[in-house]
């Protein structure tokens, strides 16, 4: 499988809308009412949403392609662009998405460690996420990378208050 990796610019907010809330809903339709999905999916997704974040120069998305298809996306935030005010030592993953059809071929890690290295070019001493506490997929994903679970907070899907496992990786200097 060959994978490359694009970092995605304001002509790129149409796609990004595709491929977020393809892969927003594969992922969390199962566990959340209709209502609460279709709420959030059109005020996180919606085109002006995401131009306005492709815009903020605290934070980046990248698309990642498996065989030239498109397979997922990252978005990672810096200092005021952090969902938590983290300090400027961290580096926030606020999306870290794959399509269902590439789970288990090494994207998410792929992903991951694209997040790494903006994290190491740029100096940052911690990199963080926010999970939900039932993606037990996930959970195990992350702390098989070297994530531990440091915190919570609150995510609302809709109207429905949900809890996030505040997850950090400490990065070695080299």
């Amino acid at each position: 499988m060959t994978i490359n990796i694009k970092k995605c610019s304001l002509e790129d907010s149409g796609l990004l809308q595709e491929i977020s809330v393809e892969t927003f809903n594969e992922t969390f339709k199962d566990q959340n009412s209709p209502e609460n999905m279709k709420a959030y999916l059109e005020r996180a997704f919606n085109i002006n949403q995401l131009e306005k974040e492709v815009s903020n120069i605290s934070s980046e998305f990248y698309f990642i392609y498996a065989n030239g298809e498109i397979a997922g996306y990252l978005k990672v935030n810096t200092h005021d662009a952090q969902t938590e005010m983290m300090g400027n030592d961290s580096l926030e993953i606020e999306r870290i998405y794959v399509k269902g059809k590439f789970h288990k071929h090494g994207l998410g890690k792929f992903l991951l460690n694209k997040a790494v290295e903006i994290a190491m070019e740029r100096n940052k001493k911690s990199i963080w996420l926010g999970v939900w506490e039932r993606n037990e997929n996930a959970i195990a994903f992350y702390k098989k990378m070297g994530f531990v679970q440091t915190g919570t907070h609150s995510f609302y899907m809709g109207d429905e208050e949900q809890k996030d496992f505040i997850m950090t990786k400490t990065l070695i200097e080299h």
